[in-house]
């Protein structure tokens, strides 16, 4: 598969942010639900005027209830369209695009760019309190709150264990031909003053749920239902474990994907695409 942009065509990289609360997740459904990639790509064919759909590629597709604060994605648009339109296109395209859902940033992508292929990392944020009392409600479209108190050296002790190449599939809805083979490249959690507790997760890809799954297994140490090597057994079972849940959406959020230098954009692309396996073990 190449990353070649049509000829006439030119690559435009939009960063945006969302709300993902009254969302069916990112990708466009059937059935006419409300998803993230339908309202911009509604708002971009309405404020080009043009009678074509210019279908976006997105970093990562978030789930139903999501937010995104650094989602990156991309599309193809005739040169024309392009020329004529991209001095006013991010002002057009906040007068259309509902409130809860902005594109921050529209630039023509380096060669080689693909908004998915080409990224290094994606790094979320999952926030949980165990106030007591509850989550803030300001605040409760965007923290879980845990009734058990949380012993955050637990987790993070923990979530050490799970770090490096591992075949996450323990932690993983499994999907039809594809790996869930991951590198969890961070996995660390932190208290702030307000008692929030705030879970980044920084991996070269993740698989279906696995940030959730991860959360939920770590949440299981944390409140002292399970020992701080529990979660590491259940990666190395390498099966689903019943009692991994997977915690709601609404405490996760995408907070940036990182891609490599412009020159290296190509080659990441390639590689990305390959299927991954894990080194065997022992020798021929």
């Amino acid at each position: 598969m190449s990353d070649e942009v049509e000829a006439g065509h030119v690559r435009v990289r939009l960063d945006l942010s969302y709300d993902g609360s009254e969302f069916s997740g990112w990708a466009k459904q059937a059935g006419g639900r409300r998803t993230v990639q339908g309202e911009i790509e509604d708002a971009l064919r309405t404020v080009t005027r043009s009678r074509e759909t210019y279908e976006l590629t997105v970093a990562g597709r978030t789930d139903a209830g999501v937010h995104a604060r650094g989602q990156v994605a991309h599309v193809d648009l005739p040169r024309e369209v392009w020329a004529e339109h991209h001095p006013k296109l991010l002002k057009r395209l906040a007068g259309r695009l509902p409130r809860d859902v902005r594109v921050w940033a529209l630039r023509e992508a380096p060669s080689g760019f693909n908004a998915r292929f080409s990224a290094v990392w994606r790094r979320y944020a999952y926030r949980v309190t165990d106030n007591p009392g509850g989550v803030d409600p300001l605040l409760r479209s965007h923290v879980l709150w845990h009734d058990w108190p949380l012993d955050v050296a637990a987790m993070n002790e923990a979530a050490r264990g799970l770090l490096g190449e591992h075949d996450f599939a323990a932690y993983c809805k499994k999907r039809e031909g594809a790996t869930t083979i991951r590198t969890l490249q961070e996995l660390s959690l932190v208290r702030d003053d307000d008692g929030i507790i705030t879970a980044t997760v920084r991996a070269d890809a993740f698989c279906h749920n696995m940030v959730r799954s991860l959360i939920g297994a770590l949440l299981f140490v944390g409140d002292g239902h399970r020992p701080a090597d529990w979660p590491g057994k259940v990666l190395a079972a390498g099966v689903r474990d019943s009692a991994v849940h997977v915690v709601r959406p609404h405490g996760l959020t995408l907070e940036e994907v990182g891609y490599p230098a412009d020159e290296l954009l190509a080659a990441r692309s390639k590689e990305a695409r390959n299927k991954r396996s894990l080194p065997s073990a022992g020798c021929c």
